[in-house]
């Protein structure tokens, strides 16, 4: 059956094709009368608008590109959700692309982007797109780094201080009297890694403790228990009595081969501490102490900058830092 066109509708309805256009652009340019009768007849005939050539007549189209670093990570899901809710209040929305943390993926999802012609780009970058997002900005094309900043690149940005967030954890851990601390995670190649193990680093030192690095390939529930595994098979005297893990998958790792694996005592015999606090870490078999971010609010921020400098309401350049926060639970309460 062939599809209906605007030609049908406007021979339908008795007006003309310019007039069924202004119904489906500017309705505010028809009368009430035209505007109803069209309405009706194209519900009649059951037309949809084609917006892939509009867009493209246009130059632009509806939708925001945003790519995140692992979309398995409850943190970037939650993420995405707050950026929807903020394009749907819009009138947009989100194209998602995983570059799985591989520098091939994500420039696809930004070469498919460009193509697209989306309004805008959000990411989470895992390499050096700053070339990359100047040349989507000479094609009129916004972009907002989210969880990364890149000073003086006057791209606009929504993050955390993982800084403050890793000396946080750390904090709490020696505050439990705990001073021979392990940190657990990797690729030393995210930056949200190195921030957080920079902020335990400065925190460890002040207070005297030692600090040891346990590097894990991904931020992923398996390689968490992995590395407890390696943990549990030294002796107690070489044991850290402390573990601050990269994120809460990590920690839930930790938990699992601690608790279920070893029969170790959490926290007695070993604190944990996880970041981003996700829904997973309030419900894990022994409840996980986080250092939360606010995962929906930085999607959702992240869209209302580039809403904004789209609307040339503002200039690119203006950085939004969060600050991370403490939350208790049982791995670190005796």
């Amino acid at each position: 059956m062939a599809s209906i066109s605007v030609r049908d509708v406007a021979a339908q309805a008795g007006v003309s094709v310019g007039t069924v256009s202004n119904v489906l652009n500017r309705p505010e340019r028809v009368s009430a009368a035209t505007l109803e009768r069209v309405t009706r007849v194209i519900a009649e005939l059951g037309f949809v608008r084609n917006d892939a050539a509009r867009q493209l007549r246009a130059g632009s189209s509806r939708a925001m590109g945003l790519v995140v670093l692992d979309i398995s990570n409850p943190f970037f899901s939650d993420l995405a959700r707050g950026a929807q809710q903020a394009a749907d209040e819009n009138g947009s929305v989100i194209l998602l692309g995983n570059s799985d943390q591989k520098v091939d993926r994500e420039g696809f999802y930004l070469d498919l982007f460009e193509q697209q012609r989306v309004r805008g780009v959000l990411i989470s970058p895992i390499g050096n797109v700053e070339a990359r997002l100047l040349r989507l900005r000479q094609r009129g094309i916004a972009a907002v780094l989210v969880d990364h900043r890149l000073p003086g690149s006057g791209f606009s940005s929504v993050s955390v201080d993982d800084v403050a967030g890793g000396e946080l954890a750390v904090d709490h851990l020696i505050g439990l009297g705990r001073r021979r601390l392990a940190f657990v995670g990797g690729p030393a190649s995210l930056h949200q890694v190195v921030d957080r193990l920079a902020g335990a680093r400065r925190a460890a030192d002040r207070n005297g403790a030692s600090l040891e690095v346990i590097e894990t390939e991904s931020l992923t529930i398996l390689e968490g228990r992995a590395a407890g595994d390696r943990i549990v098979a030294r002796t107690q005297a070489e044991r850290p009595d402390a573990v601050f893990a990269a994120n809460d998958l990590v920690a839930l790792g930790l938990v699992q081969s601690f608790v279920m694996g070893s029969g170790l005592s959490v926290p007695q015999e070993i604190a944990i501490i996880g970041y981003d606090d996700i829904d997973f870490a309030s419900s894990a078999v022994v409840p996980i102490s986080s250092i939360r971010q606010p995962s929906e609010s930085i999607g959702r921020t992240a869209v209302e900058m580039l809403i904004a400098e789209l609307a040339g309401d503002e200039q690119g350049g203006r950085d939004v830092v969060f600050q991370p926060e403490l939350v208790i639970r049982a791995t670190t309460t005796i």
